[in-house]
């Protein structure tokens, strides 16, 4: 990536990425470079603060705060003042370039800039923790799951469930074979940014605005923009909102589809969908759409059968017969649905609660539910990271694993914006059917960015 001055990301980061590794390195006492002693603290810097990274950086205050990067000074005043002692920056590259005495990072940004910011910040040496999805398109999540090994720097993505009781319990009773072959999975979550404005996350208007308005005090609006094309800054994208709109976020299926389709991918095995059908209501080029299903299509893996699964985007799947009239599916606002050759599995939005159908059998299997196989996590997941990266281990949820179920997230996306099904060679990062659809496969980036 390069800045509005042309220069470039590795010579901007370069200085910092030497100094950081030359000042870590003789601490990696129990693994690769960049490992740090368990007996130290981190230092850790936040990247897009205002909102999500103050919780994340909360459950990181065992470590030390040392920067805090936010584009929106105002809209982060609240986490500058809870971390007094940290230095304030707006642009990370600065930061990057500056402060060498930074560790490991926590970025929370929107969506489109998850990719360039963490590549600079591995590049740089140092550790990366990064909210869902993990990046906007194809090309970003095999670039940043390349970079991870190559930088050899410990890494997480910011789905929670996967280091939770629940997930695990999910891919203990699937592997046994509780429920028998799998072959169809039904996925959901029944929130939809309409009507416009109804929630915070809710934009006040979902198509492009022909006119801008006036930016708040302290907002850097070109770096929030950062590789997206340049706009009038207008309060339907900031703060909150862009989720919705196809150039900023990754929609519900990002917000959501990566934690609901973890443990399902987990538990399952699953490796790259061959073809993702999609229909959906109200389609438009600026947000994502009323509502969506989508098909995806995997092939056998091992001893596993294909699977077909089905997530509904704004929509809840049909209750099956054996549910009892008392009883939900998942939880309030989303799930998941197993179904096996030898009964059904329901689980929470990450996994959570998982029951069989209907409660009479449920409470027959919980008398002699299978044993414990996979590790626990004790602490919370960014706690995992951290002691991950004093460790020298990978953490569940590396980059290896996080751009795996965003690629397959970013796939559903991609058959919603083409309203079509698309055929995907995974070699060749490519769709075959349908041309027009490979322009999202790797977005374009503005003049003075890239990866």
């Amino acid at each position: 990536m390069a800045n509005e001055d042309g220069i470039s990301r590795r010579s901007f980061v370069g200085g910092a990425a030497a100094g950081a590794l030359f000042t870590i390195v003789p601490r990696s006492v129990l693994g690769g470079a960049g490992a740090t002693a368990p007996s130290e603290k981190l230092n850790i810097a936040g990247i897009g603060v205002g909102g999500r990274g103050f919780g994340d950086l909360r459950n990181m205050e065992s470590e030390n705060i040392v920067a805090l990067c936010d584009v929106d000074h105002g809209y982060a005043d609240r986490v500058f003042k809870h971390f007094s002692d940290a230095k304030k920056y707006k642009d990370y590259r600065r930061m990057l370039d500056e402060q060498d005495d930074i560790d490991a990072v926590m970025i929370a940004t929107p969506d489109h800039t998850h990719a360039v910011i963490a590549m600079a910040a591995m590049e740089a040496g140092k550790h990366v923790y990064c909210e869902k999805p993990l990046t906007h398109d194809v090309r970003e999540a095999r670039a940043l799951a390349e970079a991870a090994e190559e930088n050899d720097v410990c890494t997480q993505m910011g789905i929670q469930g996967h280091s939770m009781e629940g997930a695990r319990l999910v891919r203990e009773w699937i592997q046994a074979g509780v429920i028998g072959d799998v072959r169809k999975v039904e996925a959901w979550c029944d929130l939809s940014y309409y009507p416009a404005g109804h929630a915070y996350w809710s934009p006040p208007i979902l198509r492009k605005p022909e006119k801008g308005m006036q930016k708040p005090d302290g907002l850097d609006w070109d770096i929030w923009l950062g590789p997206q094309a340049m706009r009038p800054f207008h309060r339907a994208y900031h703060p909150g909102c862009w989720r919705a709109w196809w150039d900023f976020g990754n929609g519900m299926m990002g917000d959501r589809g990566v934690h609901t389709l973890d443990p399902v991918v987990w538990a399952l095995d699953l490796g790259l969908p061959t073809s993702i059908g999609a229909r959906s209501m109200h389609l438009n080029p600026d947000t994502h759409p009323l509502a969506s299903i989508v098909t995806f299509e995997f092939p056998a893996r091992n001893d596993m059968p294909p699977v077909e699964i089905t997530w509904y985007d704004g929509l809840r799947p049909p209750r099956p017969e054996a549910l009892e009239p008392n009883r939900i599916m998942g939880d309030k606002g989303g799930g998941t649905l197993f179904r096996g050759s030898e009964g059904l599995l329901t689980c929470g939005i990450y996994g959570s609660g998982p029951r069989l159908i209907p409660e009479s059998k449920n409470k027959e299997f919980l008398k002699n539910r299978p044993k414990k196989t996979i590790p626990r996590v004790k602490v919370s997941h960014q706690q995992d990271w951290v002691q991950a990266c004093k460790e020298g281990r990978k953490p569940g949820a590396h980059f290896g694993y996080g751009s795996h179920v965003t690629e397959i997230c970013v796939l559903g996306n991609i058959a919603k914006r083409v309203d079509d099904r698309i055929e995907w060679d995974a070699d060749a990062m490519k769709v075959t059917n349908v041309p027009e659809a490979n322009k999202y496969v790797a977005c374009e980036y503005r003049d003075g960015w890239s990866l």
